[in-house]
């Protein structure tokens, strides 16, 4: 029941979050110069003011900002994000048909950060202070000082360019009549210099996070009595001390995926992968209000179950979190 109440508790909080966004984002897109049908007609070397008038009347362009909104606001009460006068295509299509390439990428990186970042802090708390923790922590410092475009541009620089292990850019090889396992290598093979350029990044922020959830650790009153005990230093690390370094780490994680998409929409411009990020370059060089603030919503929906999943493992590491003290 405890988790049910948590999901509920944070799905219907999330609703008036996600409407101050689309009202928010939607005042903000108005007040910005131009429209998709200015865009349109300088892509054809301009129009009469008749064509003009005709095309935003078609769109639904034509009316006030409260009539607009309001038109905006009942279309997606109905699911609909509308239509995207640059793609010529519902919005909703062009959004479900780049999405799965961004949580490819989002995903894996976030996995590899999570899990490379978690287990290198535990190597470096285990002995604070020591010369293994001073090498991670300096490590740590110095890759997350790098900017993720600039770290993207390096890698794609040695190991595409001039060693020529990795393609440059894309998902996966054009044409290649590819299918199942072997499709699915060919992405991971696409993806991997985009996803280690993203998770490296993060995996220097959880490292750095994790490391001193476990050296607090080492100084409770548990983890002494099980060194009294004689249990061996490994076992108190992981059975003890990781465990409860860990929630401090699955919160950070919550926290870092509103950073994490938009890292990934940076990586995706460097690595030329068709996902969020080039979806959002063309419908702000289209002026695309309609495809702009699909692509902003479905991405704080994204945020939003981020933090639900963050919010159910932490309720598993430590049951009190979700339960009265929820609301």
């Amino acid at each position: 029941m405890a988790v049910l109440r948590l999901i509920v508790l944070r799905l219907a909080g999330s609703i008036p979050v996600l409407l101050i966004v689309t009202v928010a984002v939607f005042l903000l897109l108005n007040a910005a110069g131009g429209d998709a049908v200015d865009a349109y007609l300088a892509s054809l070397g301009g129009g009469d003011a008749a064509l003009a008038a005709r095309l935003r009347a078609d769109y639904g362009l034509d009316g006030s900002v409260l009539a607009r909104l309001w038109f905006v606001l009942g279309q997606l009460a109905r699911g609909d994000l509308g239509w995207s006068v640059a793609m010529g295509r519902p919005v909703g299509a062009v959004v479900w048909e780049r999405l799965p390439v961004t949580l490819w990428l989002m995903g894996s990186a976030t996995a590899l950060s999570f899990v490379l970042g978690s287990a290198l802090g535990i190597v470096a708390g285990r002995r604070p202070g020591g010369w293994l923790d001073r090498l991670l922590s300096g490590g740590s410092i110095l890759i997350y000082s790098v900017p993720g475009f600039w770290l993207g541009l390096v890698l794609s620089l040695v190991f595409a360019v001039q060693l020529r292990w990795f393609p440059v850019s894309g998902v996966e090889t054009i044409a290649s009549g590819l299918s199942g396992a072997a499709r699915a290598r060919d992405i991971a093979w696409h993806l991997a210099l985009p996803v280690l350029s993203l998770g490296l990044i993060y995996t220097a922020l959880f490292l750095r996070v994790m490391r001193a959830g476990m050296v607090e650790a080492w100084a409770q009153d548990y983890t002494l009595a099980a060194r009294a005990r004689g249990v061996p230093g490994w076992r108190i690390a992981l059975n003890h001390a990781a465990r409860n370094a860990m929630l401090p780490v699955v919160t950070m994680l919550g926290l870092q995926a509103a950073a994490m998409l938009g890292g990934s929409v940076v990586i995706e411009s460097v690595f030329g992968v068709a996902g969020f990020g080039r979806l959002a370059q063309e419908a702000v060089a289209g002026r695309d209000a309609a495809l702009l603030l699909g692509v902003i919503l479905t991405s704080a929906v994204m945020v939003v179950i981020a933090n639900l999943l963050v919010d159910l493992v932490s309720h598993a590491l430590d049951p009190r979190i979700g339960g009265r003290d929820a609301a």
